[in-house]
């Protein structure tokens, strides 16, 4: 048996499975996250082990002769986020998440530091890691002179669990202290933000086993003596470890709080300018890149919160039929926009509307809106030599076929809909600690999942669609010089 973990931003999900993959039970349990100033986003580090303690408690309740059989485990987390730790491993201040903006001047200021774009791959966001402590040794300088270990969050749980400081080229790819390509720390990103490579965790593969359970921690947790840590990886690349796509032309487009489209790859090719992230993956030898839109379901949660119906209803009023794109326009720029704006000050707007527009129309609107921000990622990355044949659709939006019809003719793309069951992040970190601890070829463990159905473009609207493109491509200069 292994235990695949989801470490989120708003709770920790606990998925049980056997070694073929099958799940045999699973657990969640929420923390809160803090917002002590606009543009902080903050979380205390305990409550992720408080919550683990909780799921491993409900599934031992559960399966106790599973749970007895469980040979190791590993975890998906949130990237970006900081965690610092003094030199006797207690942590210094709550963790500073990936949706934290307040050190946007710091991120600005390294990203045109020569040199740093060319061998992280990536523009520096202001949600990476690298500024948040530029931020720390501007503004609480005497916490920043007492840190000896920067981490991201799952690693502080794998530490906690074995006494053992390590990262892994995943969601080290995402603090800017990484050299992608050589998969490594690199002393001259480091310097460029004030830290030291003592600071950094030892480096692994997502695949690579950090150590066993600290036989204390498995006594307090109810797990196995000898139960292996396996080093698990950033949310994507174990998402995408969950619908088996690892190399050229596989990936997925997920429609949840945010966008993203991810495709795999077999090789490092950055173009940092296009705003594609462009990490490593969480198995050995590949990466992968993706773009992201920052507000996805949230632009429709937004508009369900402002006219009092659910999402569900919201979509549900366009039937199942795909209809030509509206005149209503919509921006989903709410939170600001990753690819490929790069713009943390942008915000979204309507644009064309009637004395007659409804809130259907404008719920049409948000989706084409969010699709076309898609479409604007998938040029993104085909400007870096990035191929998709098709997509996998995952993620709450995906539930509606509307949306998916919507996307896929787009995108011009077929749009696969998994049928029922487990293909996330928690059953792809599942299948990370299969492979750490049986040794097994991640191509033969990380299979897609069987698809339900596939939605081909509809040729009749692909290029109305396309004109529509344009039109919203050309309204962001536009209302970005309004602002």
């Amino acid at each position: 048996m292994f235990i695949g973990l989801d470490l989120g931003t708003s709770g920790l999900r606990a998925l049980l499975v056997t070694e073929t993959g099958d799940v045999v039970g699973q657990a969640e349990a929420a923390y809160p996250a803090e917002h002590p100033h606009p543009g902080w986003s903050e979380q205390d580090p305990a409550d992720w082990i408080r919550a683990l303690g909780t799921v491993l408690t409900e599934l031992r309740a559960a399966h106790p002769e599973a749970m007895a059989a469980v040979k190791g485990l590993a975890t998906s987390g949130h990237m970006h986020g900081a965690v610092t730790l003094d030199a006797g491993g207690a942590v210094l201040r709550p963790a500073i998440l990936w949706n934290d903006t307040r050190s946007h001047a710091e991120a600005a200021e390294l990203d045109a530091t020569p040199g740093v774009r060319d061998l992280s791959g990536n523009i520096v966001f202001p949600g990476f890691t690298a500024p948040k402590l530029v931020w720390m040794a501007r503004n609480e300088p005497e916490l920043f002179a007492r840190v000896a270990t920067a981490m991201l969050p799952k690693d502080y749980l794998n530490l906690w669990l074995t006494g053992r400081a390590t990262s892994e080229m995943s969601d080290a790819a995402g603090t800017s202290w990484l050299d992608v390509g050589a998969r490594a720390w690199s002393d001259e990103l480091l310097a460029a933000s004030g830290m030291r490579a003592d600071q950094m965790p030892e480096l692994l593969e997502g695949s690579d086993v950090v150590g066993p359970v600290l036989p204390e921690r498995a006594a307090e947790l109810g797990l196995p003596e000898g139960c292996l840590v396996v080093a698990g990886g950033a949310d994507n690349a174990v998402a995408a470890c969950g619908i088996g796509a690892l190399g050229e032309g596989q990936g997925f487009v997920s429609l949840g709080t945010s966008g993203v489209l991810l495709a795999g790859r077999d090789g490092f090719a950055p173009r940092a300018e296009s705003a594609v992230h462009t990490f490593c993956h969480a198995i050995p030898g590949a990466w992968y890149q993706m773009g992201v839109v920052l507000a996805a379901t949230d632009s429709l949660n937004w508009l369900g919160r402002i006219t009092g119906e659910s999402p569900a209803a919201l979509t549900g009023a366009l039937g199942d039929d795909l209809q030509g794109p509206g005149p209503v326009r919509f921006l989903p720029y709410l939170s600001g926009e990753r690819t490929p704006h790069n713009d943390s000050v942008l915000r979204g707007a309507f644009l064309n509307l009637d004395i007659a527009t409804d809130r259907t129309a404008m719920a049409k609107a948000v989706m084409e809106g969010v699709s076309f921000a898609l479409r604007d990622c998938l040029d993104a990355l085909k400007g870096t030599g990035a191929r998709l044949d098709r997509v996998i659709a995952i993620g709450g939006g995906a539930r509606s076929l509307y949306w998916c019809k919507l996307l896929a003719t787009v995108l011009d793309l077929p749009v696969d809909r998994p049928e029922a069951g487990e293909f996330g992040a928690a059953l792809g970190a599942a299948r990370l600690a299969i492979c750490g601890v049986t040794g097994a070829d991640p191509s033969a463990v990380m299979t897609p999942p069987a698809i339900a159905e596939t939605i081909d473009p509809d040729p009749t609207l692909v290029p109305a669609f396309a004109e529509a493109q344009a039109r919203f491509r050309g309204s962001y200069p536009q209302v970005k010089e309004l602002q």
